[in-house]
């Protein structure tokens, strides 16, 4: 196998793991409130946003450590270990316990950012200036299609369903936690890169990966680690992508938990209101995997950069954002398990909720897609920090907005999204425009990014 086949086999196999492993977890997210809902009137009293706004919030602080972990125990050992984690959060459903539910809200924030943090590190290893947009977007594409299986599986047996019984439950997460134990263990299968740099080159990306059994060397990567994610926190290109990663983490939260909520809230559907909630989940997932899939072919043959694809990722969230203000009652977030019946500014509907579903992804996917690219392409050296970077602004800005969600009506949540969104689209584009004038000056072909 050739080394470009083999690299490009590692982020395949890279992207079917995250599937597997956010089949169960994003799925598990989706329909968490809506479960819980079900659940309040037990022993049990959790709260899925409280849950989600504890697992952003202890995410983000352990990105300060986790190019440390990469660092000594190395990529593919740290995505199996998280993994693990994620399988037993999202086993705590089975038989839910309040302080199980928090407790192991703690501890899948510690693994969410070694996890992705080893991604990033990975991703960057198998690619180069000229693949770096093209596995962006395979790895985007194959990720975010775990939104589809999981919310399809959702739709179909929760169809016609007022109340989310002891059975149902079980059933659904006892096969998530299965599903997510799966891609753990696909891990394994993701090849070691060689060392491809010349003798005395340095660079932190294949320190990461070095063998040693030295545990003075491994303390002292950890430490360069950790001071170069320090370091690179306080550069101007930094600084200007962590307000369009902000947004990310606003409008992550808004998709991935509080729309689900609100669709599920909104008695005006009838009997489909909870399958609604599936059916949202598997367009968010189309937009996504369209998304990526389609930046991905394109890259290669993209001639103006990253610029308009974000345009367009913050056009199609806007249109989203209009219509979701008139088409969902402003109480829908934080409406009691009876729902609302209160109206916005139409009288809801099904074909409207499901349409800004899938602007909702494809959006996403234009974001997030450009900024898997910008940072393997700046970053190329330093990819475990600056990814670990990453997930601390979008994590904590996540954590911020799940806590706000259980309090504030959804007119005010859009508004912050549309505020914090416009600012990160400008700030990207200066980030964007200085990467093509920095290229330019090495005389590369800016086209094949």
């Amino acid at each position: 196998m050739s080394p470009d086949s083999k690299r490009l086999f590692n982020i395949i196999i890279l992207g079917v793991s995250f599937m597997f492993i956010f089949t169960a977890f994003q799925t598990c997210g989706n329909i968490a409130q809506t479960v819980i809902t079900n659940l309040n009137s037990t022993d049990f009293h959790g709260s899925g946003y409280t849950s989600m706004s504890i697992i952003y919030g202890v995410f983000s602080a352990s990105n300060l450590i986790s190019p440390s972990v990469v660092a000594i125990v190395g990529p593919q050992l740290s995505m199996f270990v998280s993994g693990i984690f994620y399988s037993l959060y999202i086993a705590v459903f089975i038989q839910p316990a309040t302080w199980a539910f928090y407790t192991a809200s703690v501890f899948i924030g510690i693994a969410a950012a070694v996890l992705w943090t080893a991604q990033g590190n990975c991703l960057t290893l198998n690619s180069d200036e000229n693949t770096i947009g093209r596995n962006s977007g395979v790895f985007w594409a194959l990720l975010q299609s775990s939104l589809f299986f999981g919310n399809l599986y959702i739709y179909f047996a929760w169809q016609g369903k007022t109340h989310i019984s002891e059975s149902d439950r079980r059933t659904v997460f006892i096969a998530l936690t299965v599903i997510s134990l799966v891609g753990t263990v696909l891990f394994f299968l993701i090849r070691k890169q060689e060392d491809t740099k010349a003798p005395g080159e340095e660079g932190s990306a294949n320190e990461i990966l070095e063998d040693s059994s030295s545990a003075q060397n491994k303390m002292a990567r950890a430490v360069a680690a950790f001071k170069k994610s320090i370091k690179l926190s306080f550069t101007k290109e930094i600084m200007l992508l962590s307000v369009t990663t902000a947004y990310t983490g606003l409008e992550l939260t808004f998709f991935s938990g509080v729309y689900g909520t609100c669709i599920g809230a909104v008695n005006r559907f009838g009997s489909d209101e909870k399958s609604l909630i599936g059916l949202s989940g598997i367009f968010i997932g189309v937009g996504e995997i369209l998304g990526g899939g389609l930046f991905g072919l394109l890259s290669k043959n993209n001639r103006f950069g990253r610029n308009p694809v974000v345009m367009l990722g913050i056009v199609v969230h806007f249109i989203a954002f209009y219509l979701i203000f008139f088409n969902m009652p402003n109480n829908a977030p934080i409406a009691p398990m009876e729902g609302t019946d209160d109206v916005a500014y139409m009288i809801p509907s099904k074909e409207v909720a499901i349409f800004c579903s899938f602007l909702l992804g494809l959006g996403d996917s234009c974001f997030n897609t450009q900024l898997l690219s910008i940072l393997g392409f700046l970053y190329s050296e330093d990819s475990a920090p600056a990814f670990a970077i990453f997930k601390f602004v979008q994590s904590i800005c996540a954590a911020i907005a799940y806590f706000y969600s259980n309090y504030i009506l959804l007119q005010w949540q859009l508004l912050i999204m549309v505020v914090v969104g416009f600012f990160g689209t400008i700030t990207f584009f200066a980030v964007e425009w200085e990467a093509a004038a920095a290229l330019a000056a090495r005389s590369s072909d800016y086209s094949s990014i």
